[in-house]
């Protein structure tokens, strides 16, 4: 049997339970990939801090290019932009295959690193980059591939999802619950990549290319985080039959594919609307395959590891045995849609005076732009004031945008609160 040399750039957490399985299944593995996998170097940026067990110190070095001068598979667990890019890239050139679960690369940079294995030879894997052991990359990439795709929703940040299932389940507020969080290290220090929806940005980029055929970058997707979430939007949610989940969405559409990341409102019927904690789920829509869902853990060490393996098992099968990953396809090179340009359902919260008539003339301001209201429910305010909270049949972002700037002007709104999308049962 043919041995595989390994190089793992990076061992965090993720990197030490890659390690670990490759030792402790290493029979399975190679009875798998019909090769000997073997871990010949690990880099790390320090040689002296405390390591798991299960880490050979002798394979340790501070040197990346050293670990990828003797890898036939690259394994890169170091996350970012750089230095990542260019180990990836010098890996290439070397005959290396490379697997990865770096998102932010990959939405930055993923053309010019599939350019380059494919000009290489080698194989690009990043099953680990979207949903953790959550195998939506191959679905979406070979299992569908004999399927159309219409449209991909996803809570794919678990971070975000625990916080909002906290606010749902436990009437916390958002401080509170991203203090928990924190404390049981679902969420990091700073937490601005999960709760303003960065980091599912880059994964719903990587997920609408691979559904459309088509190359999408982190800039082509509207971003909304969760930071403006109160426990009264939450509240409101549920007097209307739905939860709060932070939801990646990217939608075929006659003239282009919407891409949005924001909160929305989801149905209690929906799929997502069960999906708790720190947990990951994405619902594709297919034409001939209708309706699918894959879930899972999102993050961590041994669910992020399982994907890097699987990855590797075929990037090792494919030495033995010839073949390569599949290409980038990007044959669509369909139309990425403006924001205002974009269609949903819509929830709006204002608050309003309390008198006879006003109903009338914000109901009268939706329609003329336009904009059909599906329902209305009126809560108790105070000073002369009522709160209202309107929800939209399906609207264009732009004319929802002109009533919206219509109502703030006048003199009978006090003020216009929040607007969120609402998905379909």
């Amino acid at each position: 049997m043919k041995d595989v040399r390994i190089g793992l750039l990076g061992c965090g957490t993720v990197g030490t339970q890659v390690a670990r399985l490759l030792e402790e299944q290493s029979q399975d593995l190679a009875a798998r990939s019909g090769a000997r996998l073997k871990v010949v170097a690990i880099a790390v940026r320090d040689l002296e801090a405390p390591r798991d067990p299960a880490i050979d110190r002798g394979l340790l070095t501070d040197d990346p290019h050293r670990v990828i001068s003797q890898a036939d598979i690259v394994i890169e667990l170091i996350g970012g932009v750089e230095p990542a890019r260019s180990l990836i890239l010098e890996a290439f050139r070397t005959g290396a295959s490379v697997v990865t679960g770096n998102k932010a690369l990959l939405a930055a940079h993923g053309p010019e690193l599939y350019q380059a294995a494919a000009a290489a030879g080698v194989d690009l894997y990043y099953e680990a980059a979207v949903a953790g052991a959550v195998p939506v990359v191959y679905g979406l990439r070979e299992s569908l591939a004999g399927d159309r795709i219409m449209a991909v929703l996803g809570i794919v940040n678990g971070t975000t999802n625990y916080i909002l299932d906290e606010m749902t389940t436990k009437g916390m507020d958002f401080g509170e619950a991203l203090a928990k969080a924190q404390e049981l290290g679902y969420a990091e220090a700073d937490p601005s990549a999960d709760v303003d929806g960065l980091d599912a940005a880059a994964k719903c980029a990587i997920l609408a290319s691979l559904a459309f055929h088509t190359r999408v970058a982190l800039d082509d997707v509207h971003v909304h985080g969760i930071r403006h979430i109160t426990a009264d939007d939450v509240a409101t949610a549920a007097r209307s039959g739905c939860v709060v989940k932070l939801i990646a969405s990217a939608k075929r559409r006659p003239d282009g594919i919407e891409l949005h990341v924001g909160p929305t409102l989801v149905p209690a019927t929906h799929p997502l609307a069960s999906v708790h904690g720190p947990f990951n789920a994405i619902v594709i829509e297919a034409e001939a395959a209708d309706r699918l869902m894959f879930y899972g853990r999102g993050a961590g060490g041994a669910p992020t590891a399982s994907a890097v393996l699987s990855d590797v098992v075929a990037a090792a099968s494919h030495r033995v045995d010839g073949g390569h990953a599949p290409r980038e396809l990007v044959y669509a090179d369909l139309r990425v849609l403006a924001p205002q340009e974009g269609r949903s359902r819509f929830q709006v919260e204002f608050t309003v005076l309390d008198e006879v008539g006003v109903l009338t003339r914000v109901t009268s301001a939706f329609a003329s732009h336009g904009v059909s209201i599906r329902s209305v429910m009126q809560g108790v305010g105070e000073g002369g004031l009522a709160r209202l909270t309107a929800t939209t049949h399906e609207a264009c972002q732009a004319d929802l945008e002109a009533t919206l700037a219509e109502l703030s002007s006048a003199p009978f709104v006090a003020e216009v609160h929040h607007v969120n999308r609402v998905e379909e049962s």
